[in-house]
């Protein structure tokens, strides 16, 4: 099999914003909670809503409670006169995903990809038990905590990792957020108590509601909207089969093909923006992805301070964008993940021009 498909075309990441991540934001609608991040990004490149060439978004109705949610945020788009726009029942970046294909046909030169969810409103817990198998496993309604809990045990009897290192990683993520204006949670992590054994407070991603955007461009394009450009130069997703029982919990061989295929380890990377949601996830991610201790995992704090649903994938690869933009970065790593413990996983890698 070849190492990394790479890219006919030269696409890049060149702007990226995102919400203040909170608990609840009642207050606002899901396009009151778009519009800014939309303008955000597009003030960033000077465009206009008519300079894009290709609209994606990625939500989710369950969370929104109606179905078509997300035609209703077009409103923050603007639709007329008539764009060209789809959108993905997904974490958004699965929409970039989409977006960067359609750019590599040549039919768009730039792209708008957003994503946002509110989970606020219901039990995120509950809401989750429907993506489950509907036979043998939703009607038992096995929570996503829950299976969780059930991964991180699996690592633990695997001699993998412990409750202490897996508090380490909760600690790390959530000092590092502490840099990270937009992040929920930040600071010390208090022991807590066990929400299901064996993962404390701690180990468990916050509820809150949020929005990302980014924007995509190809060629000189690219390089004419954004002083150093932070490039895809590999990108794929797989998943992993449906039924729980028939996977090792704990691997992640879906993350490790995606990344071979995105190039991930071709040459090393400095950074990784990991959407592990769970503290044992980032230790099943670490080990499929051949992470070292010289790679910085997860400097904005990861999904550990702030996971929107439906958004803190695309987060992921915007963080790690961001950090490439800045000179924080030359070679990073993204990852982006859905469905229980770990099911689906896609993996980009991202590089800045040499300085």
């Amino acid at each position: 099999m070849p190492s990394a498909m790479r890219p006919a075309r030269d696409i890049a990441i060149v702007a990226f914003g995102q919400t203040d991540h909170r608990r609840s934001s009642d207050e606002l609608s899901e396009v009151e909670m778009l519009m800014p991040v939309l303008h955000q990004v597009l003030d960033a490149t000077g465009l206009k809503t008519s300079d894009i060439g290709f609209t994606c978004s990625g939500s989710s109705d369950y969370l929104a409670g109606r179905a078509f949610s997300f035609t209703m945020a077009l409103d923050g788009v603007g639709a007329w006169p008539p764009i060209s726009e789809s959108h993905v029942e997904m974490d958004g970046a699965w929409a970039l995903y989409e977006a960067w294909t359609k750019l590599l046909t040549g039919e768009a030169d730039t792209a708008l990809v957003y994503a946002y969810g509110k989970s606020s409103p219901g039990s995120v817990r509950d809401v989750l038990t429907r993506q489950l198998d509907p036979y043998y496993v939703a009607p038992l309604w096995p929570d996503s905590v829950a299976l969780a809990a059930l991964q991180a045990q699996a690592l633990i009897d695997a001699g993998d990792t412990d409750e202490p290192a897996l508090a380490g990683v909760a600690a790390r993520s959530r000092g590092d957020a502490a840099a990270n204006s937009h992040a929920q949670l930040k600071g010390s992590v208090p022991q807590g108590e066990y929400v299901v054994r064996p993962l404390r407070t701690g180990d468990c991603p916050p509820v809150g509601d949020g929005a990302a955007a980014v924007i995509l461009a190809a060629g000189d394009r690219a390089r004419e909207l954004c002083e150093r450009p932070a490039w895809i130069r590999g990108i794929d997703h797989r998943i992993e089969a449906h039924s729980l029982g028939v996977r090792d919990l704990t691997d992640s061989p879906s993350s490790r093909l995606a990344a071979e295929r995105a190039g991930a380890f071709e040459r090393p990377v400095d950074t990784a923006e990991l959407h592990a949601p769970f503290t044992a996830q980032e230790v099943v991610l670490r080990k499929a992805l051949e992470l070292g201790d010289d790679v910085a995992v997860n400097p904005s704090g990861g999904a550990l301070a702030a996971n929107p649903m439906m958004a803190a994938g695309l987060i992921r690869l915007g963080e790690a964008a961001a950090r490439i933009h800045r000179g924080a970065s030359d070679r990073a790593l993204a990852h982006a993940t859905s469905g229980p413990c770990l099911q689906q996983n896609l993996v980009a890698v991202l590089e800045g021009d040499a300085r």
